[in-house]
């Protein structure tokens, strides 16, 4: 079947929701074979537009308590102790083939994410919120850092960009959390289950870290999906420039 030609077609540019946690190991090979889907759409189409990336909020432990739990007993009461060692070495076999370099057995303490999700919304108005992802993906992840700290939280995000007077005030902000908690209600109304979830152009959605080919797939169906939807209603279609 043809493909959708982004480059000439004068319409927004492809919209991708990712919805995830900070915490969720396959959030982050998600992200990177994202990364790597968009390598693949710049070949495919090297005059469009960027497509426009945006985070959404994800709790896997939307229970935990502010301080966290540890994480090595976290892990032994959801999968079984016996269990924990395979799931690490199969989380770092992939990690490998993404340039991610998981050191898991360096966590010490499973956090309450919400206080980051609040960061990473915030970040959406600066402009910066793939790279205040990245580094609370990569604190977590590569450093172990304990983001039950609020002093390791702000510095992550300042190192990232925010203004620190403007990520206090996030972080003492109850209204802040209660957005999170609604934006991750929607997310469970619209059927997301499991994370991480992607959903090109609002018409086209994917389940799970899959290969950068399926992601990719996902994004051109979007294309067609969206282009058909716009001639239907004789309006311009929601793709790349």
């Amino acid at each position: 079947m043809q493909q959708p030609s982004p480059a000439q077609s004068a319409t927004p540019p492809l919209r991708i929701d990712v919805i995830s946690d900070v915490v969720c190991p396959w959030c982050f090979i998600g992200k990177r074979r994202l990364e790597r889907a968009l390598e693949l759409y710049r070949s495919a189409y090297p005059e469009a537009s960027a497509p426009e990336l945006r985070f959404h909020p994800f709790e896997l432990n939307p229970d935990l308590p502010p301080a966290g739990v540890l994480r090595r007993d976290y892990y032994a009461r959801k999968f079984g102790p016996e269990k924990v060692a395979q799931i690490y070495a199969r989380i770092q076999g992939v990690g490998r083939e993404l340039d991610i370099a998981f050191a898991l057995e360096e966590i010490q303490k499973q956090p309450n994410t919400r206080r980051m999700h609040v960061l990473i919304s915030l970040a959406a108005g600066f402009g910066l919120q793939e790279r205040v992802k990245e580094a609370f993906l990569c604190a977590f992840f590569l450093d172990a850092v304990d983001l039950t700290e609020r002093d390791n939280l702000e510095r992550i995000a300042t190192d990232a960009g925010l203004p620190l007077e403007v990520v206090q005030a996030a972080l003492e902000d109850p209204a802040a959390l209660q957005t999170i908690q609604a934006q991750e209600e929607q997310a469970t109304a619209i059927g997301v289950q499991g994370v991480p979830f992607f959903i090109f152009n609002g018409c086209v959605a994917v389940s799970g870290a899959q290969e950068p080919e399926a992601l990719l797939e996902a994004m051109q169906q979007a294309l067609r999906e969206s282009a058909a939807a716009a001639d239907a209603a004789g309006q311009p279609a929601q793709s790349p420039q």
